[in-house]
Parts: C-alpha cells; sequence; structure tokens
C-alpha cells in the first residue's frame, strides 16, 4: 500500500502594509522623511522593491472614500490603490500587488474589470481586499444621509463579491484562439453572460476581457464582526486579523478555518495574516526610546480623537491618567466597525491600561498589535504566533517607512529564514504561487434571482 504523500511544511507569509509615511502618525516628522510620500508613487515604489528584496508575498494598500483622519497633523490614504499598484507592478518582478476596494461605493463590474486589469498587468500578482466602508463621510460623499445597516452591507458585500466572481469566470481558460491563420479571434461559445438578478445587483456580463493570469485575483477581507467572519469564511483567501493577543488569533483562526469548511472549503483555504507593527532597535531600551520619541511627537489631542473615534465616544469621554468608560457599546449602535473597537477595550482591559497607557502601548492610538525590541525579540514572537497555529503569517505595518522595513528586511528576515520558515527566494511568480494557493478552476453559479 502506497503512503499518502506529506504534505509540505507551512511557510511563513508577510505582507507589507504601506501606510503612507509608516503606521505612526508621526514618521512623517522623522529627519529622513518626506512629506510628500503619500502622494509620491515613487515611494511606494522604493518601499515595495525593497519588500521584494526581503522575499515578501505582496505589498498590501488601504483605501478610504473620504477625508477620514486629522489632516491637520496626519497624511492620508489618498492615491487611488489600483492606480498607484499598476505602477508598482511596472517597476517589481514577483511582489504581489493588493489593492483596497469598497463593495459600498463601487459596481461589480467596474471591479471585476479593475482588478482583473491589474492582474494582467502584473502577470498574476493581484489581489482585492474586500470592504465593507462604515463611515458617515464616505457615505455622504456618495449622496448618503447615513451609513446603511451593518447586515444590509455585508450582504451586499457577499452578492457584490458573488458576481465579481462570476464575472472573473465568464470566459473559458481557452476561450481566447487568436489564430491568425483560420482568423479566428475568440470561441465566443466559451464566453458566457452572468445573468445576475439579485437582491442588491443586475447584472448581464460577461466581463469585457479574458480570465487573468490567476484565474482569478486573490480574495482578501478583515472581518471582526460575525458577518465579516461569515463574509471572509465564504470568500476570502486571506483574512487580515487584528488580534492583540496569542489566544485571541489562535481562537480567531480556528473558528473563521470552521467556519469555511462547514461551507465545504478545504482546510487551507483562508490564510490568516495577522496585523503587526513594528519598532526595532538594536537593543530592548533603544527601540523603546525610538517608540517613546515617535509617539512624543504626536499632539495628543490627536491620539485622543483618533481613540475616540476608534470606540465610537467623544473625545472629551476619555481622561489621559484614567480607565476607559466602562460598559462602552458598539460604535453607531452596532453599525460601526466592530474589529478594532473589540481589540482596542479588550487590550485596555486585559491589562488595566490607562488612556494615556494605552495610547503609548498603540503607539498613538491605532488599533494593532505593536511589538517594541530587537530583531531577535521580534523574530521569536512571529515564530511563536507562526508555529502554534496562531498565524499563518502578518500584515506588516512598519512604525516608518522605509526606514522601519529596512530595520525587519535586514534583521529580522535573516532570522526567520535561519529557522526555517521564511523563504530564501520565490518559487512561484504570481501571488497565488506565494500564498500556496491554487488556481481556481472556472465555475458556474446558478443565477442568483431576486426574492
Amino acid at each position: 500500500m502506497t503512503a499518502p504523500a506529506a504534505r509540505p511544511p507551512r511557510q511563513l507569509h508577510i505582507n507589507l502594509n504601506a501606510l503612507h509615511s509608516g503606521f505612526l502618525p508621526s514618521a512623517w516628522r522623522v529627519a529622513e522623511a518626506d512629506p510628500k510620500a503619500f502622494i509620491d508613487v515613487q515611494h511606494y515604489i522604493r518601499a515595495a522593491q525593497l519588500a521584494e528584496l526581503g522575499t515578501f508575498d505582496a505589498i498590501f494598500l488601504a483605501d478610504n472614500a473620504a477625508i477620514v483622519d486629522q489632516i491637520d497633523f496626519r497624511p492620508i490614504t489618498a492615491l487611488e490603490p489600483t492606480v498607484l499598484l499598476a505602477s508598482v507592478a511596472a517597476a517589481t518582478r514577483r511582489i504581489g500587488v493588493i489593492g483596497t476596494a469598497s463593495t459600498s461605493y463601487n459596481e461589480p463590474y467596474n471591479i471585476a474589470r479593475r482588478f482583473a486589469t491589474l492582474d494582467h498587468v502584473s502577470g498574476g500578482r493581484a489581489g482585492w481586499n474586500i470592504v465593507t466602508t462604515a463611515d458617515l463621510p464616505s457615505a455622504r460623499n456618495f449622496g448618503r444621509d447615513a451609513v446603511p445597516e451593518h447586515a444590509q452591507r455585508y450582504r451586499r458585500a457577499s452578492e457584490f463579491t458573488e458576481v465579481v466572481k462570476a464575472l472573473w469566470d465568464s470566459w473559458d481558460d481557452d476561450a481566447f484562439v487568436g489564430d491568425k491563420a483560420s482568423g479566428r479571434f475568440v470561441d465566443t461559445d466559451k464566453v458566457h453572460p452572468i445573468h445576475h438578478q439579485g437582491e442588491f445587483y443586475s447584472v448581464q456580463g460577461a466581463l469585457n476581457l479574458p480570465r487573468s493570469p490567476q484565474g482569478r485575483p486573490v480574495l482578501v477581507q478583515a472581518g471582526g464582526s460575525a458577518d465579516g467572519r461569515e463574509l471572509a469564511a465564504r470568500h476570502a483567501e486571506a483574512v487580515f486579523s487584528a488580534s492583540q493577543s496569542f489566544e485571541e488569533s489562535l481562537a480567531y483562526g480556528r473558528e473563521l478555518k470552521s467556519r469555511a469548511e462547514a461551507l465545504g472549503r478545504g482546510p487551507d483555504a483562508v490564510k490568516v495574516l495577522a496585523g503587526l507593527t513594528t519598532i526595532i532597535g538594536s537593543t530592548e531600551a533603544e527601540a523603546l526610546r525610538r517608540r517613546d520619541e515617535l509617539v512624543d511627537l504626536i499632539p495628543w489631542r490627536y491620539s485622543l480623537n483618533r481613540l475616540a473615534g476608534t470606540l465610537g465616544i467623544s473625545a472629551d469621554r476619555l481622561k489621559l491618567d484614567e480607565r476607559l468608560p466602562e460598559n462602552l457599546p458598539l460604535p453607531g449602535g452596532g453599525n460601526g466597525n466592530h474589529t478594532f473597537f473589540n481589540f482596542v477595550r479588550a487590550l485596555a482591559t486585559r491589562h488595566n491600561y490607562t488612556v494615556r497607557e494605552l495610547i503609548r502601548a498603540l503607539a498613538g492610538g491605532g488599533g494593532h498589535r505593536v511589538i517594541v525590541g530587537t530583531p531577535e525579540q521580534i523574530a521569536d514572537d512571529i515564530e511563536h504566533w507562526f508555529r502554534a497555529g496562531a498565524a499563518d503569517g502578518f500584515n506588516l505595518m512598519p512604525d516608518v517607512l522605509p526606514g522601519g522595513l529596512q530595520d525587519f528586511v535586514d534583521g529580522v528576515v535573516p532570522l526567520l529564514r535561519q529557522r526555517g520558515i521564511f523563504r530564501h527566494a520565490y518559487e512561484g511568480s504570481t501571488l497565488r504561487e506565494h500564498l500556496g494557493l491554487a488556481r481556481p478552476a472556472v465555475e458556474r453559479r446558478p443565477r442568483l434571482q431576486a426574492a
């Protein structure tokens, strides 16, 4: 009897989350920073090239449909991701390019075409980060007086994603012929309008370009709420999580993968990539000093307003040397961002932080886990989470770009390679290959009829 083939060893995955000048709100103020980096394509190209030298899976760009930060102090996400990533793809060879696009303020056909185009022009390196957008300024920029109700946003997002996938599959892999001798360009029997009619969308299809190199761009999502986890379990191939502790991340990954398996997907269908901010020094004391110097460059009013926005309360309810108010409800009556609210509140409770201590621990009031330490300490933490199954990898947010990324590539990446958990070189050319994901076969979905 032939023994079953051994499963290949798990491989750590690392993305660069390129937050303009860096994760720290004060990053643009350091001596080597360019305040105009947030609108400079060369800044993002340099960051992507550096991440590619470190054999990262992808560069990821967040997005907003409004000004949702305090621009009197901090740069914002300004350039449209897919346009920017097309330039990044032209200046790199292997690294994936993942962009954010909202299902609340776009149409499925536009997004299907935009990301299929990015997959074609990048040679199969594109990914779409699916978001539903919960802020009121964005709603008002699209003629709405209120943010759509939470459950409705996620029903819409699920249908939106189904339509996009159907459009990506509307051409068979061999539909394009291009035979000069016969004069046949496309086999139209292999191009299939999707004829979708649902609760929110009516789309005939087919898409107006052939299936892209990956079959479909990689689908990414970040869902902390029950609705978000269901969307991720149904559609996502990689998930950005915001867990603040090992135990939270372990439980989150197990529950998400169990949901995905219950929906008929395999045990490795979804990669969990935990958000991670790094502040690196040659000694722990040097790293702590770097953190404190960066945090001290942030006005306290900025950090208080940012934390208050995450919690969905007025900033005047936060007192720097007191604990968070008790019994805080979900922001927006449950219609706001659940993910960061839950993780920030849990972090404050676990450590009994004052507001001042919480802001410092969050390196300025954000919502992601922060590690302050030496390359060895950071590599130890990453290895522990990875080997124990608390994460398949990390969505890295260096404190400052490009300096903090350079520190990670020079100091941490060699240690991860020495420990046998991170690649020395790219083995494939597509984002799916980097993530260990199969190229999906064409699916013909039943038409979804409106109720």
